[in-house]
């Protein structure tokens, strides 16, 4: 079929003036960036779009929290650990500003081995297929043997864990994200898939000790959650599906057993953003009165500016 071309007199238009537009020079741009600027002058000169306005909602919402008493949690996967942020979490934690934090099975084995021996993370793919990796004899010997000590006082996974570090006084404990939770009696859970993590493979591993302590944690959790109702704050940092998938399950027994979680705040963080932390953590927990908020980009250089963002705004 052959087509005449279209004539376009008779479009209609309007005035500029009319128009609403997202982004004007009054409210959104950014200010001129100059030497010797304060972390709150450098957020502020940030322009109010997008990535830099979600960051600084997030430090206003954290902020709020610590000041009405309410939780802040923060979740992280195994990444944000071997990247070496402890000394960075750790400042958030002794400021009052992070309640409770959450890992997954890997973020406490990174965590444990630098308390241990000040180093982590090892080559896989160098030891893979000479069937050495994770089979380093003091990681799973050392936090089994923790496990299995804990469960029998009533302990969870983290509390465990942080315990131990504690007691055997660990040459790098100082460093440790378990041991400074532990110390400062704040919870630090650790959530498990039974194969997921290189102690389940050591010999000394016991599926009912690991089930265990990670269902305590599942319960300690919860109930943190079940806080977060009218002001409190939930940070996804890198996990990409374990801890999104725990968050939603324990929002939904708080509600089944009538706490009121709304009216809340969550983000995730992380390189590159996911299904399950968008529909998990900033979209469905948050269809209510809620707020979620997603911040892309490396760890190691977004969680030290969103820490400097919150502790110079509390200051």
């Amino acid at each position: 079929m052959k087509h005449t071309p279209l004539d376009f007199s008779g479009v209609t238009t309007y005035p500029i003036a009319t128009r609403k537009n997202k982004m004007n020079v009054k409210d959104d741009f950014a200010q001129p960036v100059r030497s010797g600027m304060t972390v709150s002058d450098l957020l502020a000169a940030m322009p109010n779009q997008l990535g830099a306005q979600a960051l600084n909602r997030i430090i206003d919402a954290v902020v709020a929290a610590r000041a009405k008493g309410k939780p802040v949690v923060m979740a992280m996967g195994g990444h944000v650990i071997k990247c070496g942020l402890q000394p960075v979490l750790k400042s958030l934690i002794e400021a009052d500003v992070i309640t409770a934090v959450a890992l997954n099975g890997a973020g406490s084995i990174h965590d444990f081995e630098i308390a241990l021996i000040g180093a982590t993370s090892e080559d896989v793919g160098v030891v893979l297929h000479a069937g050495n990796f994770g089979m380093a004899e003091e990681t799973g010997a050392q936090i089994n043997a923790a496990l299995k000590e804990g469960v029998a006082k009533g302990l969870g996974h983290g509390e465990s864990l942080g315990r131990m570090i504690l007691e055997r006084e660990l040459p790098y404990r100082e460093q440790s994200l378990l041991a400074t939770c532990a110390k400062k009696g704040i919870p630090i859970t650790v959530h498990v898939a039974v194969g997921t993590d290189i102690t389940h493979q050591h010999p000394s591993a016991d599926g009912a000790v690991i089930g265990a302590a990670s269902y305590t944690d599942f319960q300690i959790f919860t109930s943190v959650v079940s806080q977060l109702g009218d002001g409190g704050v939930y940070l996804n940092i890198g996990s990409a599906v374990l801890l999104p998938e725990v968050f939603l399950k324990a929002l939904s027994i708080a509600q089944n057993l009538g706490h009121h979680v709304d009216h809340f705040t969550t983000a995730n963080f992380d390189m590159q953003q996911h299904y399950r932390p968008l529909t998990n953590v900033v979209k469905r927990p948050t269809s209510g009165k809620s707020h979620g908020y997603t911040v892309t980009g490396h760890h190691e250089i977004m969680i030290p500016l969103l820490a400097a963002g919150i502790l110079d705004r509390i200051a």
